[in-house]
C-alpha cells in the first residue's frame, strides 16, 4: 500500500552522494526520477557526440560537468540507466567525479538549481520497494548487506536479498489465503450448511503452517548473533590468565593483567573478524567468592553475560588444578540451565609452568581440552579454530532460512499468536467467521515482512536507518 508521502516521491527527481562522505579517488552521485536526464543534459557536455535523451541504457559517457557560466567543475563518467531497468525502476543517472568534498558539492548543488531536491535517508531504496523492484523484507536486506563486518553476516544479507526469506513468506500466505478463501466460501453459502474446507484437512495444514512459522522465529537467535557477532565469554577463576587471552585474540593489549586476582572487576567486551566470522569477546571477573562489595557486583555482571554469551571458554591454570576439579566442573556445566545449551571450550592454560603433561589429564579427552600457553602466544591457533568450527556447525545444522531483523521476528511472533488462536477455535467448534478472523490476522502480520501490509510509519521508521544515497 502506497501512502501519500510516498507517491509525492515518485512525481520528483533527486538527487544525493552515494559514496561515503570525504575526500577519495572517486565519488559517485546518483540522481533518480523522471527528469533525471534533462536536468543532467543541461550541465554535462560529453567528450563526444552523444545525447543523454537519446543514449542507450546501461551506457557510460565520459564529458565534463559545467556551470552555468560554462566554466569546467570536474571531467566525469555519467552512467546512464533507463526505466525499468534501474536500482529504483525509474531513469537513473550515475555520475562518477573526482572524491573532492568541493566537486561533490558543487554538482549536488547544480542539480538542486536545475530542479533536483535532495534525497532523504533510504529513499532510492524506498523508491525500488514501491516501484516493485523488491519487496520490503529485500530492501531491508540492502541495509543488512551495507553494514555487514563478516563474511556470515553477509552470506544472510545476501540470502535474503535475493529472496529467499521472501519466497518463504510468500508461500505461507499462499496457503493461509487458500484456508480464508475456502471459509469465506462457506459463510457466503452459510444458509445451505454446505462445508468446502475439510475441517481435519485444515487442522494439518494449520499446523505445518505452525511448524513453519516457529522454525523460523527459533532461527532468529542464531540470526541475530551471527549479524551482529556471536557473543564469547572467557571464565575461570582469577588470575588463570583470562584477560592475557582476551589482549591475545585481540592482538591489542585490551584489558589490565596483573598478578592479582580479582584485577578485571567488570566485563570488557571487543570484536574481532576471525575467518569471516565476527566474534564479540567478553572477559569476565574471575568466578570465586568475592570479597567486597565491588568486586561482588563484578562476579554478579560475570554471570549476567555468560547468560548471554554462545560459547564459553572455560580457562583455567593446569599447574594448580586437579583432574577431579575439572570434572565436577564441566559436570556442573552440563546440568546447569545456564550452561546447558552454549558451546563450552575447555582451556587449560599455563602449560609454560610444567615439564610434561601430568597423566591424569590425558583422561579428560572427553571434553575435547585445549592445552595452551598465553604467556608464550602457544597453541592459540587451536582456539581460534575451535571457534570457528563451533560456529560452522551451529550454521550448517540450521536448515532453510535464518530470520536476522527484529521487525520480522516480532511479526512471525505476532503471526503465531493468531495461527495458535485458530487453531484452538478449530478444536473448539467456533464460527467460520471467528476462524477467518484469526486467519486474516496472521495474514495480515505476515503481510507487514514482505510490504504487502504498510503503513507510512513502518515505512518511514525503516527506510530512515538507511544512509542517504541508498
Amino acid at each position: 500500500m502506497k501512502s501519500r508521502s510516498s507517491q509525492t516521491f515518485q512525481n520528483d527527481t533527486i538527487c544525493a552522494v552515494s559514496t561515503p562522505f570525504g575526500i577519495g579517488a572517486i565519488s559517485i552521485i546518483r540522481i533518480s526520477g523522471s527528469e533525471a536526464f534533462q536536468i543532467c543534459k543541461k550541465i554535462f557536455i560529453p567528450n563526444k557526440k552523444a545525447d543523454i535523451l537519446t543514449a542507450t541504457s546501461q551506457s557510460l559517457h565520459l564529458g565534463k560537468i559545467v556551470g552555468k557560466d560554462l566554466s569546467i567543475i570536474d571531467e566525469v563518467l555519467l552512467g546512464i540507466f533507463k526505466n525499468p531497468y534501474s536500482y529504483t525502476g525509474e531513469d537513473i543517472v550515475e555520475i562518477s567525479c573526482h572524491g573532492s568534498v568541493f566537486i561533490q558539492e558543487q554538482i549536488i548543488q547544480l542539480l538542486i538549481r536545475n530542479g533536483a531536491r535532495a534525497a532523504k535517508p533510504g529513499e532510492f531504496t524506498m523508491r525500488a520497494f514501491l516501484n516493485g523492484k523488491m519487496d520490503l523484507a529485500q530492501a531491508e536486506a540492502v541495509a543488512d548487506l551495507i553494514s555487514s563486518n563478516s563474511n556470515a553476516a553477509h552470506k544472510l544479507a545476501i540470502q535474503q536479498m535475493k529472496g529467499g526469506f521472501s519466497t518463504q513468506i510468500k508461500y505461507l500466505r499462499n496457503q493461509l489465503i487458500e484456508i480464508a478463501s475456502l471459509l469465506e466460501l462457506e459463510l457466503d453459502f452459510g444458509e445451505e450448511d454446505v462445508e468446502f474446507a475439510d475441517r481435519e484437512k485444515l487442522s494439518d495444514l494449520l499446523n505445518k503452517i505452525k511448524s513453519e512459522v516457529s522454525a523460523l522465529l527459533e532461527s532468529y537467535s542464531l540470526g541475530n548473533v551471527m549479524k551482529a557477532g556471536i557473543p564469547v565469554a572467557i571464565i575461570g577463576k582469577p588470575n588463570v590468565g583470562k584477560s592475557t587471552l582476551l589482549n591475545i585474540l585481540l592482538n591489542e593489549d585490551r584489558a589490565i593483567v596483573s598478578d592479582i586476582p580479582g584485577t578485571t572487576r567488570d566485563a570488557i567486551e571487543d570484536s574481532i573478524n576471525i575467518q569471516g566470522v565476527c566474534f564479540r569477546f567478553i572477559d569476565t571477573a574471575g568466578l570465586r567468592e568475592a570479597k567486597g562489595k565491588i568486586e561482588s557486583m563484578g562476579v554478579e555482571k560475570t554471570y549476567k553475560k555468560i547468560a548471554l554469551a554462545s560459547i564459553i571458554l572455560y580457562l583455567f591454570d593446569i599447574s594448580e588444578s586437579s583432574i577431579d576439579e575439572i570434572k565436577d566442573t564441566m559436570k556442573n556445566f552440563k546440568s546447569s540451565d545456564t550452561y546447558h545449551d552454549k558451546k563450552i571450550i575447555l582451556i587449560a592454560n599455563k602449560t609454560d609452568k610444567l615439564v610434561e603433561l601430568p597423566k591424569e589429564f590425558k583422561d579428560i579427552t572427553e571434553y575435547d581440552p585445549i592445552f595452551i600457553s598465553a604467556k608464550r602466544r602457544e597453541n592459540i591457533q587451536l582456539i581460534t579454530e575451535s571457534l570457528v568450527k563451533s560456529v560452522g556447525e551451529i550454521y550448517n545444522n540450521t536448515e532453510g532460512t535464518i530470520v536476522t531483523n527484529s521487525r520480522h521476528y516480532e511479526a512471525l511472533h505476532n503471526s503465531m499468536g493468531s495461527i495458535t488462536e485458530a487453531m484452538k477455535g478449530l478444536n473448539d467448534g467456533i464460527s467460520n467467521d471467528l476462524l477467518a478472523t484469526h486467519i486474516k490476522s496472521a495474514l495480515h502480520f505476515l503481510g507487514e515482512i514482505t510490504g504487502n501490509i504498510t503503513t507510512e510509519e513502518i515505512l518511514d521508521s525503516i527506510f530512515s536507518k538507511f544512509c542517504i544515497g541508498k
